[in-house]
């Protein structure tokens, strides 16, 4: 495991919204307008949107329990590329694909987007779309993102039980595995199919993982850590 990753598996998760100012988002406006206006003149495809925030959580008794705030992307991005100082925590849901074969898929992020050359699962920042009856669902955020990423619908997977959270600092992974009755290879092909009838995909490429041998310097520590906890119990 990685140093300073924290894993640990929980029965459910209980996430609320809670809406108010974000003092981060307030306190630095200028810089953070300076630094998305440089970020968009890169990257003209990311837009300003709105997104969730976690600023408190708890676990206890295999419950994940927190509340989140709405905020710009423009200063949630500004806080992510500053090294998250202490003022919240980024805290998103995670398709991880498990192969009948013993592989797990991860898609390699396109050069347009702000995450542009990582590797990791299918994700995103919950937003607030997300929002179900006063409760941020993840569940419905990994589906979401699933479908846009893959073009998979969740229901042709085997879901766990829980979630496995991956903690790094201000990240906070909450990784829901789905099994297949695939093959690596097979799921792999179909995830080609659907980027390439895409007219800008958000992935721009599908990479196997069968072991530690296929880690890769672009997969964050989440997801190297989650990894090598599957497959040391393999």
């Amino acid at each position: 495991m990685s140093a300073g990753v924290f894993l640990v598996h929980v029965d459910r998760l209980d996430l609320t919204f809670a809406p108010k100012s974000w003092a981060f988002a307030q306190e630095r406006r200028p810089e953070i307008d300076a630094y998305f206006a440089a970020l968009q003149r890169e990257k003209p495809a990311i837009w300003n949107g709105r997104v969730l925030l976690l600023y408190h959580q708890v676990l206890a008794d295999g419950v994940f329990r927190g509340a989140y705030l709405e905020t710009d992307f423009a200063s949630f991005a500004a806080w992510r590329h500053w090294g998250m100082p202490a003022a919240g925590y980024d805290c998103f849901g995670a398709a991880a694909i498990a192969t009948v074969d013993g592989a797990f898929l991860l898609g390699h992020m396109g050069a347009h987007t702000a995450s542009a050359g990582y590797i990791y699962f299918p994700c995103g920042t919950p937003e607030p779309g997300d929002i179900v009856d006063g409760k941020v669902d993840l569940d419905f955020s990994v589906r979401r993102e699933l479908k846009e990423e893959t073009g998979f619908d969740v229901a042709e997977f085997t879901a766990e039980p829980g979630w496995t959270t991956v903690v790094d600092g201000g990240l906070i992974a909450q990784l829901k595995v789905l099994r297949s009755n695939e093959s690596a290879e097979a799921l792999r092909a179909r995830m080609l199919e659907h980027l390439a009838r895409e007219k800008q995909p958000e992935l721009s490429d599908i990479r196997i993982v069968r072991g530690p041998a296929d880690f890769d310097p672009a997969m964050p520590r989440f997801v190297t850590a989650f990894l090598a906890q599957r497959f040391a119990g393999a």
